[in-house]
Order: structure tokens, then C-alpha cells, then sequence
């Protein structure tokens, strides 16, 4: 007499399904590792446009000594029109460019750097103060700072265009 069959017995899962659900628990795992963070909450997502990472970062960029400008000679002759205009203001972001993911950053800077400071050192603070700045204001993490030294800012050229004597 043939006995019934019992539903105690497991069937264990074959090698492929065991593939299977290791990947399914590592996507989930994957998943909920996105999702959280400073800007990914159980309670909501917050999002930051790209002209915010760019205003902190031109800011944090302007306050590093050696930086006379942002930008490149196209840019600042803009600005310096827009002040005149009653009403106008100059673009606060001007020389800073933004690729921006959900939780990372990477920002671009064109500068002029003033006459007798190492472009190195001041490179180096501006991607130490930009990091930091960015980070601490947004929660993204900058993933790299490059920087763009358009011009180096002379003394003489403050003066005004007036002829100078000795080429009379």
C-alpha cells in the first residue's frame, strides 16, 4: 500500500535558486544602502538643485586668499556690465560648474589668481574649502574639485587706462 506523501519533507533549494537569492538580497540590501543617508530618510527624500551646489561652492571658492576672480574674461566682463544696470546683480555662481548625482557631487572652478600666490596653494585651499563647505551645507560627498586658473591678476592692471609716461 503506497503511503502519503508528507509535507514535512523540504525541498532544498538547487545551486542556481541559492544564485538567485543571494542576488535578490543583495539588490534589497543594495537598494536600502541608497536609500539611506543625510538626504534619503524613512521620513522623505530632500533634493538640492545644482545652482545651490554652485552659489556654495563659488562662495567657499571667493573666500580662499589669492582668488581675485571667478570665471573667465568673457564672464567678468558680464558681471561688470550687469552691476551698472539698476536692478541687475551679477551672477553670483559665474565660473563654477556642477555635475550632480543624488548623493555625490563633482564641481568644476575657473578662477583668476593674484600676481605673487603660489597656484598651487591656492588651488589646494580651494578644493580643501570647497569639500568641506559643500559637504557640510548639502550632505553630498564631492567627489573631486577641479580647478581652471584662467589669468593671473597683475598689479598694473587696477590702473587706470591711462598712457603710461615712459611709452611717449
Amino acid at each position: 500500500m503506497a503511503q502519503p506523501m508528507s509535507n514535512d519533507k523540504i525541498i532544498k533549494p538547487t545551486g542556481e535558486e541559492l544564485e538567485r537569492q543571494a542576488k535578490r538580497e543583495a539588490n534589497h540590501d543594495a537598494q536600502e544602502e541608497r536609500l539611506s543617508g543625510p538626504l534619503h530618510t524613512e521620513l522623505g527624500k530632500t533634493t538640492i538643485e545644482d545652482r545651490v551646489v554652485q552659489k556654495i561652492a563659488s562662495i567657499a571658492a571667493r573666500e580662499v586668499p589669492g582668488v581675485y576672480a571667478m570665471g573667465n574674461a568673457a564672464r567678468r566682463t558680464f558681471n561688470s556690465l550687469a552691476e551698472r544696470i539698476p536692478g541687475a546683480s551679477a551672477n553670483t555662481s559665474g565660473g563654477v560648474s556642477v555635475e550632480k548625482g543624488e548623493q555625490q557631487t563633482a564641481i568644476d572652478v575657473s578662477i583668476v589668481v593674484s600676481y605673487g600666490f603660489s597656484i598651487v596653494e591656492v588651488s589646494g585651499d580651494i578644493r580643501s574649502n570647497i569639500v568641506s563647505q559643500v559637504e557640510r551645507a548639502t550632505g553630498l560627498e564631492v567627489i573631486e574639485v577641479n580647478v581652471d586658473v584662467t589669468d593671473v591678476h597683475l598689479p598694473e592692471d587696477d590702473e587706470d587706462d591711462e598712457p603710461r609716461e615712459d611709452l611717449k
